[in-house]
């Protein structure tokens, strides 16, 4: 089979009104049935001109089916020679100091220039087969536009023993992650912790959202900063956060849930873009300059998978957040 095929298949001889995915997987022998249901599932399997997105759906005798079938990508990952900065290094792990904007590991329509292609360049074969093919030697995440540290395992040791660390998330040991994150609004107290479960969102799977049929999620918060407006009045404030858990998006999610998202964040904040107006414009400026969501992971504190050691590292804020905070603090 060729790349970047379209096929065809007509439907006819057939009996009743049979399952689009049982009609193709005894027409298109090539492909597997996980596959096809894929393909169907991912809109490129059309009847009649029109996507079908469901594998149960009936077709009759003298449909056309359509399939658009993209070209393969290969199984791994290739190194690129992309810069890194790197924080710590030995034989057993390395602490990358990621900027935002970089993917972390290969994905859907990031296939290519990740932090793992980095890290296949950088380390060679050392990461190969550590913690499955497109994630090899991954340990943990972070957003795509969310900077800051984060460690990965050279070794199938180290990989183990990191695992396990950041399952236990510091109850146990001295695994600490921390964030420093920018919101509207300034919380009525000095510190707290919001105790919320998550799971997908329930309209727009792309995002999460506080559900009571999720994961527990816990994440600890302290005001470091208040910052007003102009006008004297609170408008926003840096806060720090530490995780006890680590679901996909916590910290964001948490924040927006009690009413303070992340400024930058179009997707947890997008209605408190108004509160922008309360700022002056150098604030202004400098939050349109960001173009992410404020979220910088500044600490990280682990026990070395083989010595033992405790480690720690400390991140300064990246450009973009030292020059928000900069004119949030001048307030101009």
């Amino acid at each position: 089979m060729t790349n970047n095929q379209r096929l065809e298949v007509i439907v006819e001889g057939i009996e009743g009104s049979p399952r689009l995915d049982r009609v193709l997987a005894t027409r298109l022998s090539d492909l597997s049935r996980s596959r096809l249901k894929a393909l169907i599932l991912d809109g490129r399997v059309a009847v009649k001109d029109a996507p079908v997105r469901d594998p149960a759906y009936h077709v009759a005798s003298g449909d056309t089916i359509t399939i658009d079938v993209p070209a393969p990508v290969a199984a791994e990952p290739k190194g690129e020679d992309i810069a890194l900065d790197i924080v710590y290094e030995d034989d057993d792990l390395i602490v990358i100091d990621k900027p935002d904007g970089l993917v972390v590991h290969p994905g859907a329509g990031h296939e290519t220039g990740t932090l793992v292609n980095a890290l296949i360049a950088h380390c060679g074969e050392s990461l190969s087969g550590i913690g499955g093919v497109k994630r090899p030697g991954i340990v943990h995440r972070l957003d795509k536009d969310t900077s800051g540290l984060l460690v990965v395992a050279k070794n199938d040791a180290a990989h183990q023993s990191l695992s396990a660390q950041f399952a236990d998330h510091g109850k146990t040991g001295e695994m600490r992650r921390g964030y420093l994150a920018f919101v509207w609004g300034v919380p009525n107290r000095q510190r707290g912790a919001v105790d919320a479960p998550i799971d997908r969102h329930p309209h727009a799977r792309e995002k999460m959202a506080v559900r009571e049929s999720g994961r527990h999620a816990v994440t600890h918060w302290e005001t470091v900063e208040s910052f007003n407006s102009p006008d004297g009045k609170p408008v926003a404030s840096l806060l720090s956060c530490e995780l006890e858990t680590g679901r996909t998006h916590q910290i964001r999610v948490h924040l927006a849930h009690i009413g303070h998202p992340l400024m930058g964040d179009a997707v947890y904040g997008p209605h408190f873009k108004t509160k922008a107006a309360r700022l002056g414009p150098q604030s202004q400026a400098a939050l349109a300059a960001l173009d992410r969501q404020a979220l910088h992971a500044y600490l990280l504190a682990l026990e070395h998978p083989k010595t033992g050691a405790i480690l720690e590292w400390n991140s300064d804020l990246p450009d973009d957040l030292k020059a928000l905070r900069q004119a949030l603090t001048a307030a101009l």
